[in-house]
């Protein structure tokens, strides 16, 4: 079950770093690198490295800045509360806080140019090293940077699993066209790398006891084997 994460939690918290870390695999062996993009509103990042984590898996994931203030302002969240202090006798908003790095903009637009041009140069690495692209959808926010970062990895050639609660498959259908695999839980997430990296299938069929083989379902794919 996925939880909502309070947008200032993961700003202080920096969200996800315990996420951005790799699983010490025996020496020789592939080290899968699994890019996590998509919303930062709910704790699904977690809910994966979680699981990684308990079934060992050699994965070193990344992610775009989880920080929505840092992703906007390309600030130090130290400055960002130094400021609040500040100005603690009128209301802050992230809008106010201002680009710290490259400085103030007068308009919106090239604000907001200068941010998404820095947050490219950390998706664009992370991407084109990725083995696995996973995209998540939610259901409260539209993520069009996450459907860019779909179109992008899909173009480089990359393996993409998207993750998106069912009423989203109609408005995604082209989105999930381009992937190799549509879950809809974090949980089938882990499942399926466990799966590619080492065969690994879970103890229980999603399904449960309604499961049924395929070839009792609907006969033999192959007829003379």
């Amino acid at each position: 079950m996925l939880k909502t994460v309070n947008a200032m939690t993961i700003s202080s918290t920096r969200g996800i770093q315990r996420c951005l870390s790799s699983y010490a695999a025996s020496p020789g062996s592939k080290i899968w690198r699994v890019y996590l993009s998509g919303e930062i509103h709910s704790d699904w990042r977690e809910l994966i490295a979680d699981g990684i984590q308990k079934k060992q898996l050699p994965v070193h994931l990344t992610s775009p800045n989880t920080s929505h203030e840092d992703s906007d302002d390309c600030e130090s969240l130290d400055i960002l509360l130094t400021l609040i202090r500040v100005h603690s006798n009128r209301t802050l908003y992230d809008d106010d806080v201002g680009a710290i790095i490259l400085g103030m903009e007068e308009k919106r637009a090239n604000w907001d140019k200068i941010g998404a041009n820095m947050n490219s140069v950390r998706t664009k690495t992370l991407v084109k090293d990725a083995d696995v692209v996973v995209v998540r959808f939610g259901e409260k926010y539209r993520q069009w940077n996450a459907a860019f970062d779909a179109g992008y990895a899909a173009a480089l050639g990359k393996s993409i699993i998207t993750l998106h609660p069912p009423s989203l498959s109609h408005m995604l259908k082209e989105v999930n066209a381009s992937a190799s695999v549509v879950c809809e839980e974090p949980e089938q997430v882990v499942d399926t790398l466990a799966y590619v990296i080492r065969g690994e299938l879970p103890t229980t069929p999603r399904d449960g006891k309604d499961y049924v083989p395929i070839a009792n379902k609907l006969g033999a794919g192959n007829p003379n084997p």
